[in-house]
């Protein structure tokens, strides 16, 4: 089969190769998936420039999605032909990802892709809509509660301001630019914040009347910190997925004290599995009510995943950035 692999960490020109390797075989629990569309995350191109090298040969790429081809021991045959999404490929134990023609997963990783969602589409939903997801949930049903979602048109921001707003809460987002707003509106924002021009602590207890906000999504916890503090109400809880603003924030704990604040930090591969299952249960609800917003930023063929990379790292993207293997 094709696929792409590196051997050393660098930047992605320099040590990604593409060419042929063993096509893999489907073991115990496990499917052979034939990849349609390998999908490629931040936590993917670090891997690839930074390391370090878990494994001395590396496929990247977590998610994917593509048409089960075979099955191994214990599988029912009902698989075989699936259209599927799939996550976790280069993670937990494993070297080999969803950059290649084909990729052996535990069925525990793989849900049913509906015929109106394509590949691409489909690729799109692993990690950032699951991390949406468990970020959203972790501390309890957000019906009828209001939301606050720092970075709500990014591509984890995105799917959590449309699963909130399909689990019945009031949604708050923030974004950098107007166009971002307008992303997410249309993915169900009741109001959004643009912080490069609005005070977010602020605005938000303007719209809830001094009352503040029960849970947030963040995606920069120690840059927010503040903000959040300053319009989270009491017993209110903070799940953020990043921190790229301050890695070593300084935690007022009277103030989260006083607040009775739950502030959790959310990675999905190694989320409980019970959490994880109700996230790919949801989100296959979810997609099959009706067509949603999943955003494809860019489509590369296989052998130029170097650009699919380069295009992440560039920092620009709106939703998530995919590699095609064959036709959709």
């Amino acid at each position: 089969m094709k696929a792409i692999w590196y051997d050393a960490v660098g930047p992605a020109r320099q040590v990604l190769t593409y060419g042929d390797r063993p096509k893999p075989q489907a073991g115990q629990g496990q499917a052979l998936i034939r990849v349609r569309a390998s999908g490629i995350n931040p936590s993917d191109v670090g891997m690839r420039g930074h390391g370090p090298m878990a494994y001395p040969q590396i496929t990247p790429n977590s998610d994917g999605a593509g048409i089960v081809e075979a099955v191994g021991p214990g599988v029912a045959e009902t698989w075989l032909g699936k259209r599927v999404w799939f996550y976790n490929g280069q993670r937990n134990g494993r070297a080999y990802g969803s950059a290649a023609e084909y990729i052996e997963l535990d069925t525990d990783l793989l849900t049913p892709l509906p015929d109106h969602v394509s590949f691409a589409e489909g690729a799109t939903l692993g990690i950032p809509c699951m991390t949406a997801h468990r970020s959203l949930f972790l501390a309890g049903p957000v019906q009828g509660k209001t939301v606050l979602v720092t970075g709500g048109a990014g591509a984890v921001g995105h799917y959590a301001v449309q699963l909130a707003k399909w689990a019945g809460a009031r949604v708050i987002a923030t974004v950098s630019s107007p166009d971002k707003a307008e992303r997410a509106r249309a993915g169900g924002a009741d109001h959004v914040i643009n912080y490069r021009t609005d005070p977010v602590a602020e605005s938000v207890m303007a719209l809830t009347q001094g009352e503040g906000v029960h849970h947030i999504v963040d995606v920069d916890f120690g840059g927010n910190l503040e903000a959040s503090l300053a319009c989270l109400r009491v017993n209110g809880s903070i799940a953020y997925y990043a921190s790229k603003g301050a890695s070593l924030p300084k935690v007022p704990a009277l103030t989260l004290m006083r607040l009775n604040a739950t502030v959790s930090g959310v990675y999905l591969p190694i989320s409980p599995h019970e959490a994880r299952r109700r996230a790919q249960s949801d989100i296959a609800a979810w997609i099959a009510e009706q067509p949603r917003q999943l955003a494809v930023a860019g489509r590369f063929p296989l052998k130029d995943c170097a650009s699919a990379h380069e295009k992440v790292e560039a920092g620009d993207k709106v939703g998530t950035v995919v590699v095609e293997i064959g036709e959709d």
